[in-house]
């Protein structure tokens, strides 16, 4: 038996406007498939980006989060944050790799990483 991952699902307090941020930064598609409540990013290529509206959403550090991927890093870093996302902090290992931390307009943590 196989699984495949369809979509990765974010608890949030406004699907629409989160879901809009997301396809405008991942270049992805918006299907409301409820507006209001669930949203959908259909991205080229890889599973798509749910958001659903809940009462709360889950307080502190992520326990999964986004690693995304780019040739210009920094070139990414930077539009990312002119679409509203705020830089929390960078790492590495060593030389060969280094990654941004960045934070969504509801404070979801996800990365990019120079590949």
């Amino acid at each position: 038996m196989a699984l495949d991952i369809a979509m990765i699902t974010f608890d949030c307090t406004d699907p629409d406007s989160l879901a809009e941020w997301w396809s405008k930064a991942a270049g992805g598609d918006l299907n409301a498939v409820a507006p209001g409540n669930f949203v959908m990013v259909a991205l080229q290529g890889g599973p798509a980006l749910g958001f659903q509206k809940v009462p709360d959403p889950t307080p502190g550090k992520n326990k999964l989060h986004l690693d995304l991927h780019s040739a210009d890093m920094e070139g990414e870093v930077s539009r990312l944050v002119g679409l509203g996302a705020h830089e929390v902090g960078r790492n590495n290992f060593g030389d060969d790799f280094q990654w941004v931390i960045l934070v969504d307009p509801e404070g979801n943590a996800f990365c990019v990483a120079a590949g």
